[in-house]
């Protein structure tokens, strides 16, 4: 149970490269980041990333139409078929070559997908019983080009593929005899986009350049006819045109030769051509156009170009209807919902990922991440929320139960070092290289303090005390340490003594004691009581990299260059234990090196610690893919967490590729410079645009910071692929307790039956499935909770505290369930204070699902005082506007009243006399 954390959710990134797709019922967008997809949940506001992945960043995504099934595909051409349902992977299959685009047919029976210049279609897996894998249909040649977009008709006969060679060729699905394919020109750039009208075969085509062009087709939908097979064909025109040449007695030099395809078959008999004729042009105000999606119902034309702006067209008369700058950067990709009211955009360039509803004009979602290195992160003291600080100089804060960011701050101007949340949660400092330390307020979203030192200088890394009170950072150019007041802003002092750059700064949780680690292979425990003057002074083998403190304050673990984790007692000042780690880290091969992986490893080291919430285990993470769990008890590794596969980054190949070795170096060495190249671009400091100075590199595989959420259920890891989530998976683990052969959910039953609450309580926790025990818990009575809380016996409070706790996060029953919590630690209130250490974690998990429920509540309540206060305002001025009559008529009728009352009130006042 300990170490049976899976993958939950990766945040820090909503949109990375690859096109948009929404769900069937539109609600939901579906976003490739990395080699990962992620669902974004529209109408309940949350995210979830499928626990699967492909070996390298996705390029693009097939959405079957019953919205069950996914093909992605990675920038090699690795495809990857994924169930929404079950989110398992199905089938693996290979194209061997990039694939430029993929796309299902309305009928959800064939997909077509494209690469290099041809167009295969597949049939698609089936939906009866027998699963079909990817089988060939059909393969189409014509394009001279690459191929770039694909559509569909509605009744899923034809399909148009455009290409890089301005030309659009449509192909039928099946053997038509009056169209096998069909080439359209006309236009001067590269197609970016082909779309056909809704139950027609008239298209759409637009181009890079902003040229859209409409072709019409003399032959309805109906019209296709089917005819005799190719070869048939072919045979037969060449038996009509002999007996023609033999009936006209032509000689051979008299014979017409067809330009163009030499093969193509003429007409038969009674059937005739489909045939495309070139309606008109419309030039867009802007080239580069980059992105371009279409509505077939409502016929809207949504273009995306470099600039960041898009446009809104009605076609087929290219009516403007709306436009806007969503961005300074080019828009990937645009995905429009089934009913044609939400527009997707992706903007690779910022990771950035925006549904915009035209109508309204208003945003539904609005999200990005960060879009340079993630350097830091901090969990809240309830675990509801996660602080963030990235190397683009923002501080985002996410909400754990959706997984989307709901404020960002920009104020700092470089990167960010290090984040952290005060003992209240309501304030989130941050320190950057800027030479600033800022706190952000979350009820207002403001910066309303910054803190600055004398003379400029870097920060490194960042701390505060339990009470909040205290701020400090630690410089890594004057190797000094900074104290602040955080009431009123001001320099209390600085602390020297650090002799190398300091590393890492931490408090302990129950003393006013910080600790600071440097490169100078020391750690220092200052007194923050005694005139912040020096308590200890630690010597280590090694610079020191990081330093944590156990929960509880009794323990010190040191991470150092030399690979190891030393663990220390800060009140004896002496080493308890170490571990060597070196091994454990196992660093991958970067392209541009010369040397092994093994040699690498070397020099290599953990750089973030982090303390489980219990204090028994320990999280470890650095310059490679995987994160360590030690138990420090017994000082060995437990289990390795791999928090990315994609071998897109870079330093993940453990051997040295020889495909990309020539005689001359590593094709890794060579810069190719600016352009649509993959990976992170590069620019110049202070450079907003048209820097010709970019260049394009592969991020580094690196995990930056760990932190475990203060519940104990999960823990969060900011790495280059982004902030992944692992969670304790608890649903499919049988760990019953104190089992014998009496104890079945029969028995459980039977006590319910017989009215014995807390046997029937004790039975279900014996046999420890999670339905059963919600079953007998919400079958006690409202009024015998208290009594049967103070009948359990102790060894079944804290499982029963501990289920309330994780129970109450999802449940309606929100007063039941608190008024068992408040029993439970009413009555066992004591016994429970004895054994803090153990249930800490269930305490706050407690707190956080109170918290989460107040904050909901809390909202609910303030909308229905102001919708209250809405409608008595409207009848009070609708009340306002009755005309003069019924006023005077109101008048009468209120002195009439008046009277009677009056009269009633001189009948009271006479005085009754009662005979007895």
């Amino acid at each position: 149970m300990k170490f049976a954390y899976k993958f939950s959710n990766l945040l820090g990134a909503v949109y990375r490269h690859g096109n948009l797709s929404f769900s069937k019922d539109g609600n939901s967008v579906i976003s490739p980041v990395g080699n990962r997809i992620s669902i974004f949940d529209l109408k309940n506001n949350k995210s979830e990333t499928l626990p699967v992945s492909t070996n390298k960043n996705i390029a693009c995504v097939g959405l079957s139409p019953d919205g069950n099934l996914a093909i992605l595909v990675d920038e090699d051409g690795a495809a990857v078929l994924v169930s929404l349902i079950t989110r398992a992977v199905l089938y693996h299959h290979h194209f061997h070559k990039p694939v430029g685009s993929i796309r299902f047919s309305p009928d959800g029976r064939k997909f077509v997908v494209t690469k290099e210049n041809v167009a295969l279609m597949y049939h698609a897996p089936g939906k009866i019983r027998e699963f079909n894998t990817f089988a060939l249909d059909k393969s189409y040649f014509g394009p001279y080009d690459e191929t770039t977009c694909i559509d569909w008709t509605d009744d899923s006969k034809c399909f148009a593929v455009g290409s890089k060679d301005m030309t659009t060729w449509v192909f039928g699905a099946e053997r038509w005899a009056n169209l096998l394919y069909y080439s359209l020109g006309g236009h001067k750039d590269i197609i970016v986009g082909c779309f056909f009208e809704k139950d027609s075969l008239n298209l759409y085509t637009v181009s890079r350049d902003g040229t859209l062009c409409v072709w019409e087709s003399d032959t309805e939908l109906d019209g296709l006819r089917k005819g005799p097979k190719y070869s048939e064909r072919k045979k037969m025109a060449e038996e009509r045109k002999r007996r023609a040449e033999e009936e006209a007695g032509m000689e051979e030099e008299d014979k017409i030769v067809v330009r163009g395809s030499a093969d193509t078959p003429k007409e038969v008999e009674g059937i005739r051509n489909v045939r495309y004729k070139h309606f008109f042009n419309k030039e867009g105000d802007f080239n580069n156009l980059t992105a371009v999606a279409f509505h077939k119902r409502t016929h809207i034309l949504v273009t995306g170009f470099a600039s960041g702006a898009f446009y809104l067209h009605e076609l087929p008369e290219f009516d403007l209807v709306h436009s806007l700058s969503i961005s300074d950067q080019r828009i990937s990709t645009i995905a429009l919902n089934p009913t044609g009211d939400w527009i997707g955009f992706g903007c690779s360039g910022l990771g950035q990922l925006l549904v915009w509803e035209w109508q309204s004009e208003s945003y539904v979602f609005k999200q990005q991440g960060h879009f340079n290195n993630m350097a830091s992160l901090a969990y809240s003291p309830d675990g509801q929320y996660l602080a963030t600080g990235g190397d683009d100089g923002k501080v985002k804060v996410w909400n754990c139960s959706s997984g989307l960011c709901f404020v960002t701050f920009k104020e700092h101007t470089s990167s960010i070092t290090g984040v952290a949340f005060t003992s209240s949660g309501l304030v989130v400092l941050s320190a950057s290289l800027d030479g600033t330390v800022r706190a952000f307020d979350l009820h207002r979203y403001r910066n309303f303090r910054t803190m600055t030192s004398p003379q400029p200088t870097q920060f490194s890394s960042l701390a505060v005390d339990l009470s909040g009170d205290l701020v400090c950072a630690g410089a890594q150019d004057s190797f000094e340490i900074f104290l602040w007041s955080m009431q009123t802003g001001r320099l209390l002092e600085v602390l020297s003594g650090h002799e190398g750059p300091v590393s890492c700064l931490c408090f302990s949780p129950v003393q006013s004691v910080l600790v600071s680690v440097s490169w100078d292979k020391t750690v220092r425990l200052w007194d923050m009581l005694d005139s912040w003057q020096t308590k200890e002074v630690l010597r280590l083998n090694s610079d020191g990299l990081a330093v944590a403190y156990r929960p509880d304050g009794q323990e010190l673990a040191v991470a150092t260059l030399d690979g190891e984790i030393t663990f220390w007692s800060p009140q004896a000042a002496t080493q308890t234990g170490s571990i060597v780690g070196r091994h454990d880290l196992q660093i991958g091969r970067k392209e541009t090196e010369k040397i092994t992986a093994k040699q690498s490893a070397k020099g290599k080291a953990f750089t973030c610690l982090c303390y489980s919430a219990d204090g028994e285990s320990m999280l470890a993470g650095g310059h490679s893919k995987f994160v360590c769990i030690y138990n420090i008890k017994e000082q060995i590794l437990m289990k390795k967490f791999e928090i990315s596969c994609n071998m897109s980054l870079d330093a993940m190949e453990e051997f040295l590729d020889r495909r990309k070795m020539t005689e001359f170096g590593s094709l890794a060495l060579v810069d190719e410079g600016a352009g649509d190249g993959d990976g992170v671009e590069l620019r110049l400091p202070g450079v907003r645009r048209g820097d010709m100075s970019s260049r394009h590199f592969k991020p580094e595989i690196r995990v930056t910071s760990l932190h475990f959420s203060p519940t104990g259920r999960s823990w969060a890891a900011a790495s280059t692929e982004g902030l992944l989530v692992y969670s304790l998976d608890t649903s499919l683990v049988f760990d019953p307790y104190d089992l014998d052969m009496d104890v079945t959910p029969v028995s459980v039953r039977h006590q319910l039956k017989k009215k014995e609450w807390t046997s029937a309580i004790v039975l279900a926790f014996r046999l420890n499935e999670t339905s059963l025990i919600r079953e007998v818990l919400e079958s006690v009575p409202y009024n015998q909770t208290e009594l049967v809380s103070s009948s359990l016996p102790d060894v079944y409070v804290e499982k029963l505290l501990d289920f309330v706790a994780s129970s109450l996060e999802k449940s309606r029953h929100l007063q039941f369930y608190l008024t068992w919590a408040q029993n439970l630690l009413t009555l066992h209130g004591q016994k429970l204070k004895s054994r803090s250490s153990a249930i800490l974690t269930t305490i706050q998990q407690l707190l956080k699902s109170i918290q989460r429920h107040h904050d909901d509540l809390s909202k609910l309540c303030d909308w229905n005082i102001y919708t209250i206060r809405y409608t008595a305002a409207l009848a009070k001025q609708r009340g306002m506007k009755r005309t003069a009559t019924d006023c005077l008529v109101d008048e009468e009728v209120d002195e009439a009243e008046v009277m009677d009352s009056e009269d009633e009130e001189e009948d009271m006042s006479d005085p009754v006399i009662v005979e007895s």
